[in-house]
């Protein structure tokens, strides 16, 4: 890729004459912070968004791909974070689908497709069943399924983009180790990762953008995650804790006997109880789909229990409204762009949100109109407490880059003052740099006496915040550790089997 520029309108340049190349037989990483451009470059050499200038070399010929099928026709696959498969189609069925064999009459040739199915499997050393429901298997299984589908239309480069980010820390080395095996049939794997020591054990080389420009393009022999980061960012970036021990107060949130069965009455949380004390971080680990959605959704009032009860500083909130919760919990959703805002409204929109309803600073007339001054100058002080890199107040979310929606949201949640801080995966998709600014508030809203739940797939976050970690298994907890008797490979356990004990 040379040269190549893209700016989206009116004006915001994505990619600015970046240049890169990529090695057949290598597992390259391209690495930036959010909005440095790494997902646009690899959507332009996927055929996803089209550039204004610049060329695509494959194997020394010219190309440029209209769209994706273009792309995968020409060997390029890209397996993207959300992962989009049919729950009710068995493992080979997703595989084939679109592309399935068929015999003279034009009839789905199930036995030949299961066969080829399993011979990729075989080939890779995928460990997967061909015959098992996808909505059975776990998000590992389901990445896997993923990338064979590509596989299976013998594509030569593979985009990943961020392939780890639900994964437990037992099931990444698996998925290493078949993307080696990748790597040795001549595949080009290019991986887009925020885990820099990720990056560091896997790749061979790595890209680094920053603001849409290229930094360099380094081997990794040698290379310290400091240094690299430090190039990510543009300054030096802490990977050390910087939770200092201190007291918990009294119980803020206590949960007891909390169940809740699906629609399938399938137990979904069973018999859920623990408590989090004013001035503790509490962190909830598991693998995904294993009762953390769930305990969010109950906790926030979107799900109503089967069983048990919640309570914060001492009032039941078990059956309360939405709004009631609010007045007690400040939450900061995994989804920040459907759930924890709204990307076409503008940034004071969503700076107030909930805040509108609470704060009588924010109204006048009674609380029949919003004050649009006190709006105004709420959001100034939200940009400046937080950080908020922004053109304008009037500006839509979705026009900030993801570190900074989150920042507006995060301070939105953290100015309401709530006595209790739900966070679920609240760094999810950061980069480093805007990582370690989240983690500093979170931080600071414990050492001042709050009370934080927070969910996340990072197991490394957890132990750099957490007082405590609780493992959610199968919708129970399965322990509940103090973070320095706890050990990864400890928590890893608990996740996967529910037993966090060797042999």
């Amino acid at each position: 890729m040379t040269g190549i520029v893209k700016v989206y309108p009116p004006n915001v340049i994505a990619l600015d004459h970046v240049s890169a190349d990529f090695r057949a037989g290598e597992i390259h990483a391209v690495v930036g912070e959010n909005g440095a451009g790494k997902s646009t470059l690899m959507k332009v050499l996927y055929g996803m968004i089209q550039p204004e200038e610049g060329a695509i070399f494959l194997r020394d010929k010219p190309v440029r791909f209209a769209n994706p099928g273009e792309a995968i026709a020409a060997g390029i696959g890209m397996v993207h974070q959300e992962i989009v498969l049919v729950n009710e189609y068995t493992v080979w069925e997703n595989i084939v689908l679109g592309a399935e064999p068929t015999d003279r009459l034009g009839r789905i040739d199930r036995t030949e497709a299961r066969r080829r199915v399993q011979a990729i499997i075989d080939r890779f050393h995928f460990a997967l069943d061909p015959d098992e429901q996808v909505d059975d298997i776990s998000v590992a299984a389901r990445q896997k399924v993923e990338i064979l589908k590509l596989l299976y239309r013998d594509v030569s480069v593979l985009i990943l983009d961020e392939p780890t980010a639900v994964l437990t820390p037992q099931e990444i080395p698996q998925l290493f180790n078949e993307l080696r095996d990748l790597r040795a049939d001549g595949r080009t794997i290019l991986f887009i990762s925020h885990r820099l020591e990720e990056v560091l054990d896997l790749c061979e080389r790595v890209t680094v953008l920053r603001k849409g420009k290229l930094v360099d393009t380094v081997s990794t022999t040698g290379l310290s995650r400091d240094a690299l980061a430090e190039m990510m960012v543009g300054r030096a970036v802490l990977f050390t804790s910087r939770r200092t021990p201190q007291p918990p107060g009294d119980v803020v949130l206590d949960v007891t006997g909390l169940t809740w069965r699906d629609e399938r009455n399938r137990p979904r949380l069973q018999d859920v109880g623990f408590q989090v004390r004013a001035g503790e971080l509490v962190g909830v680990a598991g693998v995904e789909g294993n009762g953390q959605f769930e305990l969010v959704n109950l906790l926030m009032g979107l799900l109503e229990p089967d069983a048990g009860a919640i309570r914060v500083n001492g009032r039941e909130i078990t059956h309360a409204s939405i709004l009631e919760r609010r007045r007690l919990i400040a939450f900061v959703s995994q989804d920040r762009g459907r759930m924890g805002g709204s990307l076409d409204a503008s940034i004071t929109e969503n700076a107030i949100m909930t805040h509108h309803r609470l704060n009588p600073a924010l109204s006048k007339w009674g609380g029949v109109v919003l004050d649009q001054a006190a709006a105004r100058r709420f959001t100034t002080k939200l940009a400046e407490d937080f950080s908020v890199v922004m053109s304008g107040q009037s500006a839509p979310l979705r026009s900030l880059s993801g570190g900074n929606q989150q920042k507006v949201i995060l301070g939105r949640e953290l100015l309401l003052d709530d006595p209790l801080v739900l966070l679920d995966q609240p760094t999810r998709g950061l980069d480093v740099g805007s990582m370690e600014y989240v983690h500093d508030q979170i931080l600071a809203a414990r050492k001042a006496g709050r009370a934080l739940l927070m969910l996340s797939a990072n197991l490394e976050e957890l132990f750099l915040l957490a007082d405590r970690i609780l493992v959610l298994h199968r919708g129970r907890v399965v322990a509940d550790l103090p973070v320095e008797e706890a050990t990864m490979e400890r928590v890893g356990r608990y996740m996967l089997t529910g037993d966090g004990e060797i042999g």
